[in-house]
């Protein structure tokens, strides 16, 4: 039976880089949540999706507030000598909108706390097709811009921290962060239940590309390859 708001719970385990900018690699599982009001029509999700809270649902067009868990980053192996990035999270916005029934835009914007005090925004455009009632084939580019203040955070190197590790000093502005593409495929395994297999691939530009941890210690080329399931609760309020 269909609720008029619908929560969704689940996770996402993954392969990707043990750090940003990381040649090597490691897996990490993060949380799946999303709330809002249930439209008419079953609407496309991405794993790129952080937590939401949609204030505006009207079916073409979806708004609200979104948050992301930011884990820390160790200063340990090829980044000894560095600070340490605390763990904390990044809070802000989204919009999303269909220009088609099989595409979807979306674009978030957050601000960091704790472990970070600048501003990310991601852009991304899927396009998606049922293959069968069952099975959804879905993909499109992405593109993320940050402020200085966040670079500074996961890219910068200070005159001290250069010293302690080898890494030449580097001071980054603001620009792009990365460029790249994604696809997934996606099983509703019933009403409720979905799962779904995806791979993503971005590279490094700007700010973060010129970084001296990524040239001297890391890679431009990011690769992310996981799984996740996820449950969606429908109840009236």
């Amino acid at each position: 039976m269909k609720g008029d708001w619908y929560l969704t719970l689940g996770a996402t385990g993954m392969v990707a880089p043990s750090f940003e900018g990381s040649k090597k690699y490691m897996f990490s599982a993060q949380p799946i949540i999303s709330l809002g009001k249930a439209g008419g029509e079953t609407r496309f999700s991405s794993r790129n999706d952080n937590i939401s809270l949609a204030l505006i649902d009207s079916g073409g067009v979806r708004a609200g507030l979104n948050g992301k868990i930011i884990f820390g980053r160790d200063a340990d192996d090829e980044l000894q000598g560095l600070h340490d990035v605390r763990w904390g999270g990044e809070v802000g916005g989204f919009f999303e909108f269909y220009p088609t029934d099989w595409m979807r835009a979306r674009a978030e914007v957050r601000h960091g706390i704790r472990a970070h005090s600048g501003v990310v925004a991601d852009i991304a455009v899927d396009a998606f097709h049922d293959v069968t009632p069952t099975i959804r084939v879905s993909g499109g580019p992405r593109v993320s811009f940050a402020t200085a203040d966040y670079f500074d955070a996961y890219y910068g190197v200070s005159a001290q921290e250069a010293l302690a590790s080898g890494i030449t000093a580097y001071d980054p502005g603001s620009g792009v962060k990365s460029a790249g593409i994604g696809g997934a495929i996606t099983w509703k395994a019933t009403d409720n239940v979905t799962a779904s297999l995806f791979t993503e691939y971005s590279r490094l530009m700007g700010p973060a590309a010129d970084s001296t941890i990524v040239k001297e210690r890391g890679s431009r080329d990011q690769l992310t390859i996981g799984v996740s399931t996820s449950y969606r609760f429908d109840f009236n309020l």
